[in-house]
């Protein structure tokens, strides 16, 4: 009896242990995908990092980030300053582009990112904003050594949304803001001159794991404070349906030039990425190829005495593409590409730092409406990768304008600054991610 009673229970337990088991299946299947998770996304822009981090606890993923490098520019200028790019700055000098401490908190529905930019990024990025000669507080210092820092309130809905306040990347362009996660160190006209940043807040939406639709309200265009009176407000919509094919839309509305609270712009990037080989072995081990396609304009009042900016002359046009090879097992890479812009009005062309002029001091280099600048690039980038960890660069760049604007040998520091309409540099680098 004792025996028989004894086997009931066993068997009654291994029923429910396995009607359970059960359950918990069917709801782990039930449970909506995550995004982007149903293939491996390492080959697009961006998206290039460790496969997993050894200091990774529950709550904190952190990540370390070193951009190390060396620029030579042909034209050898005398005081060392290189001029037209947001990621190369110093002649004849090893520099710190980016050093990157940071991570990212998660707890529950509740997450944090964080890090830094330190190194020469920390003097660069905010010289390029005018907004906080608009008022008081210094916000170029109170931001100047955070690259993002935003926080998220997940909501179990659909595929997932997420709630983002604070300060964070933009990927208008395509290229990522560290030249780690980028198939070259300089990117072409289009990237380098449109936004890597907002501060503001975003809403990610995930109607499935394949599409993301974001829409923002945001300070302005990459900038710490709001221009006029006027936030910005953009959208995002990335869409991935296979593992092998990714298309990005970013479009932009607000009024972003200083003191002219009656001129409008808007904004359209968008880019297609493709994967179309992939064989493991010590050959060709991926290849993938991307273009990206950007045009906009400023419109409205110029101020007393100056010409009205139009759509006629105050416009954006661009175009960048590139091809890239990996080889043996991807520790090997080769870039090739290169782009074009005419941006007539110049709103997007970055100020030469002549004399030290920024984009709140600029008075040597003329942006009324109509001044034409068009310009082109070509490069060709060669990577070592030993592990996911750490990328050795070696980069040649030729790049051309229509107006002078590189440095010239007798530098940007003079009374009379030397400027040449062509542009041939070196550029060696190493780059690390933990």
């Amino acid at each position: 009896m004792g025996k028989i009673m004894l086997t009931t229970v066993l068997s009654t337990i291994l029923l429910a242990t396995s009607v359970l088991a059960a359950e918990e299946k069917k709801a782990e299947e039930a449970k909506p995908a995550d995004p982007f998770a149903f293939a491996d996304f390492s080959w697009v822009p961006g998206n290039y990092a460790p496969a997993e981090s050894k200091m990774a606890t529950k709550y904190f993923t952190p990540e370390l980030r070193l951009d190390a490098a060396y620029h030579y520019e042909f034209s050898n200028p005398k005081d060392d300053t290189i001029s037209g790019s947001s990621e190369v700055f110093r002649h004849r000098e090893f520099q710190l582009t980016q050093i990157g401490v940071g991570g990212d908190f998660n707890y529950e529905n509740v997450g944090f990112r964080f890090m830094t930019q330190l190194g020469m990024y920390s003097t660069t990025t905010p010289r390029n904003d005018s907004s906080p000669s608009r008022g008081q507080w210094q916000l170029a210092d109170a931001y100047r050594y955070i690259s993002e820092a935003y926080g998220t309130y997940h909501i179990n809905s659909m595929n997932g949304i997420n709630i983002q306040a604070g300060i964070f990347m933009s990927y208008v362009g395509l290229w990522s803001y560290y030249n780690f996660d980028n198939w070259t160190y300089q990117p072409s006209y289009v990237s380098s001159n449109t936004p890597w940043f907002f501060n503001g807040m975003r809403i990610q939406f995930f109607p499935s794991d394949k599409l993301k639709i974001e829409p923002w309200l945001i300070n302005g265009w990459q900038s710490y404070g709001t221009f006029n009176n006027q936030p910005g407000l953009g959208l995002q919509v990335l869409w991935r349906p296979t593992g092998t094919f990714s298309l990005l839309g970013n479009q932009y509305y607000g009024s972003d030039d200083l003191g002219l609270p009656d001129r409008r712009r808007v904004h359209t990037d968008d880019s297609v990425m493709v994967k179309y080989y992939e064989k493991e072995g010590h050959g060709i081990s991926q290849a993938a190829a991307s273009l990206t396609v950007d045009a906009g304009c400023d419109w409205g009042s110029s101020g007393v005495g100056s010409p009205d900016a139009t759509c006629g002359n105050n416009f954006f046009l661009g175009m960048m593409a590139y091809n890239r090879l990996w080889f043996d097992n991807n520790h090997y890479g080769l870039t090739l590409g290169g782009g074009a812009i005419n941006n007539p009005g110049r709103y997007l062309v970055l100020v030469p730092p002549i004399n030290g002029a920024t984009a709140s001091n600029n008075t040597v280099f003329s942006e009324n409406p109509g001044d034409k600048f068009w310009a082109w690039d070509s490069q060709v980038t060669a990577d070592y990768m030993p592990t996911r960890n750490v990328t050795f660069r070696l980069e040649f760049n030729h790049r051309y304008a229509s107006v002078p604007y590189f440095a010239g040998h007798g530098g940007m520091s003079s009374g009379t600054p030397d400027l040449s309409k062509i542009e041939n540099r070196l550029t060696a680098a190493m780059m690390v991610r933990l």
